[in-house]
């Protein structure tokens, strides 16, 4: 969502190719065929370049993005948030991934759940695809492969971030001024040789 899209995922992916082993992408939920055509993507690329190959080569190019990447063995990355189909991380390993994300199943959980601070358990998620879960499944998911912290991004947040259940769920949100109306702030990860955290917000 944005003016300058093609823009953003071209440097994306040129940061990728000049370093590899620093740069890792993962997939969230926009990077699908059917939310690039509603939210904008489609229609740049066409206004852009006068045809559709250059969004076609890109949608293509995403389902081969990793669904969730782990950092150090401790903290696990992902866009959206947890499935009650896939509570160890090797479950997630063995998901076909090289297709356009489906509307329910483990996948889609991953690329459109949200953590919810007043509640226990998974519920049905008010955005149609994927689930809302409490504390105890995050801790369940920590205990279960040994991991201390999860990293997210999809949920809107006011303040660039959000940090949930003690430290051990943080949503990032690097959108300043989201869909050009929010007048959010936006946030930046930083980690140090420690795997201190710290959000730059802007």
């Amino acid at each position: 969502r944005g003016a300058f899209s093609i823009e953003t995922m071209t440097l994306l992916i040129l940061l990728k190719i000049k370093y590899p082993s620093r740069v890792t992408l993962i997939r969230g939920n926009h990077e699908s065929r059917q939310i690039t055509q509603i939210y904008g993507f489609y229609t740049e690329c066409q206004r852009k370049y006068r045809n559709p190959n250059v969004w076609k080569y890109i949608t293509d190019l995403f389902d081969y993005l990793p669904i969730a990447a782990i950092i150090d063995e401790t903290m696990f990355c992902v866009h959206g948030g947890l499935s009650p189909f896939c509570q160890k991380i090797d479950q997630i390993k063995s998901i076909q991934r090289i297709r356009e994300i489906p509307h329910e199943g483990a996948f889609a959980d991953l690329m459109w759940s949200d953590p919810d601070g007043d509640l226990d358990g998974f519920r049905i998620s008010p955005r149609g695809a994927g689930y809302t879960f409490g504390s105890d499944v995050v801790k369940r998911f920590l205990q279960c492969n040994g991991i201390n912290k999860i990293y997210r991004a999809h949920q809107l947040c006011m303040e660039g971030y959000l940090i949930l259940f003690n430290g051990t769920m943080n949503t990032v949100w690097s959108a300043p001024n989201y869909c050009y109306r929010y007048n959010n702030l936006a946030s930046i990860l930083e980690m140090d040789e420690y795997l201190n955290d710290f959000f730059n917000v802007f």
